[in-house]
């Protein structure tokens, strides 16, 4: 949020609109309340990944590697679908999320920023409730190092960097477009991990 911010801030001086004095804080504000809903969603899929944590536990120490394995599955089809349910909400209820957040009388510029910036910061929620269940289950069967590296690719070198990297580019847009990328390459390694993952609960399954 600090590289995010100092880039807003930075970039969205050079901007047309939002140079000016009286739109300068749009950017920022905007940003806070897509980050507020991001939150919910992720909450959520936290949430549901968690629960699963005590029942890989117990399956895991009694040798059940074929019931780990369909709650995997499970969850993580579970997680897109939430994904799937935010994305919607995002692309086709921007307007309306925007007044929930009591933005509902702001400038014209405040809410066309706030339309875009909703459908393009979240364009990938799907992969994002996929990627934080995958990196908790993985921690729940044992695999914290495959965890980690998910996490502090998406968090710290993928979304520090792009968003200190694309606003280069693409000014402004390039801090919203920093978000959906970093999704997409943290979602590569997680696929990797969730393939290689399966295929090992698979081989336990034979060798019981």
């Amino acid at each position: 949020m600090a590289a995010i911010n100092n880039m807003l801030r930075k970039y969205g001086s050079m901007d047309e609109i939002f140079g000016q004095k009286e739109y300068a804080q749009i950017p920022m504000a905007v940003v806070g309340i897509v980050m507020k809903f991001f939150q919910i969603v992720i909450s959520i899929a936290v949430g549901m990944a968690a629960g699963c944590i005590p029942v890989v536990g117990y399956n895991v120490g009694a040798g059940r590697s074929d019931r780990v394995r369909q709650l995997f599955i499970l969850l993580l089809k579970y997680e897109a679908i939430l994904g799937l349910i935010a994305l919607f909400i995002v692309e086709l209820l921007p307007r309306q999320l925007i007044g929930i957040f009591g933005a509902a009388n702001e400038s014209v510029y405040y809410t066309e920023f706030a339309v875009k910036s909703f459908r393009i910061y979240l364009c990938m929620m799907v992969l994002a409730t996929v990627n934080k269940g995958t990196f908790i289950f993985l921690q729940a069967v044992g695999k914290a190092k495959e965890s980690t590296i998910i996490s502090m690719m998406r968090e710290i070198v993928f979304g520090v960097g792009f968003a200190l990297i694309l606003p280069r580019f693409f000014g402004l847009n390039g801090v919203l477009y920093s978000m959906p990328v970093s999704d997409i390459l943290a979602f590569a390694i997680a696929f990797y991990f969730i393939i290689r993952t399966l295929k090992s609960l698979e081989n336990e399954m034979i060798e019981e």
